[in-house]
């Protein structure tokens, strides 16, 4: 995952200031560098790093920190807001013309996840009561317009076509009187990717502009690049003018150096970035809430919104009431299994969760949490009806049989047991009158 090793890093830093009664400059002078270090080996611009060390040994000096009794918890407070800063402070949010239709241009390289993105984008517009229109321009790349149309069928969303027409310019334009005719409310244009440095090119995208008038240009920035991503985002910001970035492959095992050094060098804020190659990998960037990821305090808030998004209310409401009940039943089990599934599996939520440091859980670990769900799974399905309504009745002979059924051993049937018996405990204790309704994480969790 992208900051995975500047994560670690930093909060190295941290654990040596521990237990330090009182900061002295050469304490902060040895941290400072050690941070400095950090964000280069991450990637992210020089310039950048010198102007955020310099600022930050300012701050470290002042009397908060060298007079503090936890003065490494006052260090921590500081990088945390320099780092939010430095990704753009209050998170910026994609806006809508006034005039009751927006236009959307996604540019950038080639390889950058371009149309990916305008499929991820629709999807995340019409969960939030938005009516997408996609269009084909990009007339360069061999199979881009195919790509689209499998990635707007894929996403439910419909798209403008034309293979007998040359001119991308010109299919902007009659995409964006077919959107208007259909009564879309945005138009998402696929462009061809193309260097920064190609004057042809960068005209043409200059003439759609004119032409479509767009009220956003999004760029689309493969976060594996590290500053090369950077270089081209400011070389298509000075020529074009873009609007904001989409920050592709984060999921990846990128550095985070471009997503540190985007705003700055670029001055426009990153506005969504991809985390997973699904249409519903596309997350809205809260600075505040990655500079927490960085600094190992999670992000509750995201954990929220995403349990939130993947729980059915009525679903909910069945298994409250047959935990009342009683009832809660290994097919139950196996759903609350899926739920996490949804929301992007193991290795998403602990990235999520506070506590949890750098490099803690390796991707070796995630990838055997997977499998142990799979294997659960396949437990399972492997029992009868009445034996995953009532797990009680489940002996020595039956245990033998399932794990034969399943390919499992009878200890993995075992611990299923008793993990089932642990979650149901555990739920039950979030199921008394009202617990439900008050908790959000665990309304949606459970």
């Amino acid at each position: 995952m992208a900051f995975e090793s500047l994560s670690e890093k930093l909060q190295s830093v941290f654990g040596g200031l521990k237990g330090k009664g009182i900061l002295e400059e050469k304490d902060i002078d040895q941290a400072l560098r050690e941070v400095k270090l950090a964000l280069l080996e991450a990637d992210v611009n020089f310039k950048v790093v010198k102007e955020f060390v310099a600022d930050l040994k300012e701050k470290c000096m002042g009397e908060e920190v060298t007079k503090s009794l936890t003065p490494e918890q006052q260090v921590i407070k500081i990088v945390n807001q320099q780092l939010v800063d430095l990704m753009g402070g209050a998170g910026a949010k994609l806006t809508y013309s006034p005039s009751g239709f927006t236009t959307i241009m996604m540019v950038g390289l080639q390889g950058t996840g371009k149309t990916t993105s305008c499929g991820k984008l629709a999807n995340w517009l019409k969960q939030n009561g938005k009516k997408p229109y996609l269009a084909a321009c990009d007339v360069y790349r061999p199979a881009a317009i195919d790509q689209l149309e499998v990635v707007a069928k894929a996403v439910k969303t419909p798209v403008y076509i034309d293979r007998e027409n040359p001119d991308p310019v010109d299919i902007a334009v009659k995409a964006r009187e077919e959107a208007e005719r259909k009564g879309c409310n945005i138009l998402i244009i696929d462009t061809a990717g193309r260097l920064q440095i190609d004057d042809t090119l960068m005209q043409e995208l200059a003439d759609m502009r004119k032409a479509v008038k767009p009220h956003q240009i999004l760029l689309a920035v493969d976060a594996l690049t590290g500053q090369d991503a950077v270089n081209a985002a400011k070389g298509f910001n000075e020529r074009l003018g873009i609007d904001g970035i989409i920050m592709t492959k984060m999921d990846g095992d990128a550095r985070g150096g471009a997503a540190l050094s985007a705003k700055k060098v670029t001055g426009k804020p990153i506005l969504f970035m991809g985390t997973g190659e699904k249409y519903d990998a596309l997350e809205p960037f809260h600075p505040d809430r990655m500079a927490s990821r960085i600094l190992g305090m999670g992000d509750m808030l995201s954990l929220i919104e995403e349990t939130e998004r993947s729980y059915d209310e009525k679903e909910a409401e069945e298994l409250a009431r047959k935990l009342k009940k009683n009832q809660f039943t290994l097919d139950d089990f196996l759903k609350q299994m899926h739920q996490v599934k949804k929301m992007g599996g193991i290795g998403k939520i602990i990235g999520m969760l506070p506590g949890v440091q750098a490099g803690q859980f390796s991707e070796e670990d995630v990838e055997k949490g997977e499998q142990e769900f799979v294997r659960m799974e396949a437990i399972i399905h492997s029992m009868t009806k009445a034996e995953r309504e009532d797990p009680s009745i489940l002996n020595a002979s039956r245990r033998k049989r399932i794990a034969a059924g399943s390919g499992q051993s009878v200890s993995q049937v075992n611990n299923l047991i008793k993990r089932y018996n642990e979650m149901r405990k555990m739920i039950k204790q979030f199921t008394k009158p009202g617990a439900m309704k008050k908790n959000r994480l665990l309304r949606g969790l459970f």
